[in-house]
């Protein structure tokens, strides 16, 4: 619970100067379950121009009175703390943004608009907490829970419905039952979300070490269907003998391995979207003899859409839909020449044939096989180090 020097000058001059100061939301959660804080908040009842004057070294470029303030640290996560005056948040109209923000006098006043209870504590410089609505109690017991009336909470910020899954993704936590039944009666409020908002929220449930989970419950809370209704589509697709699981199991499965390997963002998006061109192809109905001929094609083509659609970067984009294009190359040692492997380096480029390997063993081990790197891969992988070396 100790905090960082850079932290506690920051409280120790806002309190010289006779005013309140705590560090309040997501970094005093970590604090109490051991985890190292990302990012700092502290918020006061000195009003924006006061914490200027007290502070001259700062950035201020936003509506909400957030002051940054330098404090010349060499760790990122110190060298700008954001100081927030406590604030009451007025309606939200268009379930996104409040309509009127005023300043607040009073701690309550603004721990009662935050959104969970797990981020609605704060602490003074000598660790006393400030817990007015069961937050050190949910984390115990590891339970995401609105701040108040979940559909009030989610009304105000429909973003907030993909905030809570995020936040019991990463920290495995589960979802208290009002607060996930609400999330599931008001998923489409989520339609009315930037997708770049939308976006960020759900690469930090993929970047995750629960991200396996995490798609989970955003098909149990109705979310994902406003996110990336094509990956539902292979929902109790059977495949064929080559596979015991459907198209979806066979997906999430991939992208399991991938964050159990700690692969890049790409490489599990790859993963968890290589065969979401399967239902739009499979022809036939018996499990024996169901084929998919052209999948990697057409889910190239969909996840181009989607990745659109969610405001992607462009080079991240352009790889991962790379990996999803080429990731059916057949590989036989012996049948495959080195002049062959050469043109599949030509089409993929030397600088992703690692991770569409990588895809590889994740479409191995997702549809239910021992070994993510048989001898085939092996061998390929040799025969791609001795031609790019030519």
């Amino acid at each position: 619970m100790t905090l960082p020097q850079e932290i506690k000058n920051i409280l120790e001059k806002l309190q010289e100067a006779g005013y309140e100061g705590y560090v309040v939301g997501g970094c005093v959660r970590d604090l109490l379950i051991n985890k190292v804080p990302k990012d700092w908040d502290i918020t006061t009842n000195a009003k924006p121009e006061e914490i200027q004057k007290l502070f001259p070294e700062n950035v201020y470029e936003n509506e909400f009175g957030t002051i940054g303030v330098k404090t010349g640290s060499e760790d990122p996560s110190l060298a700008i703390v954001e100081i927030t005056p406590y604030r009451i948040e007025g309606k939200y109209t268009d379930k996104r943004h409040p309509d009127k923000i005023k300043f607040a006098d009073k701690l309550e006043d603004d721990l009662s608009r935050r959104d969970f209870t797990v981020n609605s504590l704060a602490m003074n410089p000598e660790g006393n907490i400030v817990d007015l609505f069961e937050g050190q109690k949910d984390i115990k017991s590891k339970t995401i829970r609105t701040v108040g009336k979940p559909e009030e909470r989610f009304s105000e910020d429909a973003l907030r419905l993909l905030r809570a899954v995020r936040f019991a993704t990463i920290l495995n936590f589960d979802l208290e039952e009002k607060t996930k039944k609400t999330i599931l009666e008001n998923s489409e409020w989520l339609r009315v979300i930037s997708k770049e908002r939308i976006r960020d929220e759900f690469v930090k449930i993929i970047e995750s070490d629960n991200a396996y989970e995490g798609i989970l419950l955003l098909e149990e809370t109705g979310l994902l269907q406003h996110i990336i209704p094509e990956l539902r589509e292979g929902i109790g697709v059977d495949q064929n003998l080559h596979h015991i699981y459907t198209v979806w199991e066979h997906l999430i499965r991939a992208l399991k391995y991938a964050v159990e390997k700690r692969y890049s963002l790409e490489v599990r998006l790859a993963s968890l979207f290589h065969d979401i061109g399967k239902p739009r192809t499979k022809r036939g109905e018996s499990h024996e003899t169901s084929t998919f001929y052209g999948h990697e094609v057409i889910g190239a083509k969909i996840v181009a859409q989607i990745l659109e659609r969610l405001r992607f970067p462009r080079e991240k984009a352009d790889k991962i839909i790379k990996l999803v294009r080429y990731h059916m190359f057949y590989y036989n040692p012996d049948e495959v020449t080195e002049s062959s492997v050469r043109r599949l380096l030509a089409n993929i480029g030397l600088e992703y044939i690692e991770d569409l390997i990588k895809v590889r063993e994740a479409d191995s081990i997702g549809s239910g096989r021992p070994k993510a790197v048989p001898y085939k891969l092996r061998h390929l992988k040799y025969i791609v180090d001795k031609v790019s070396n030519d």
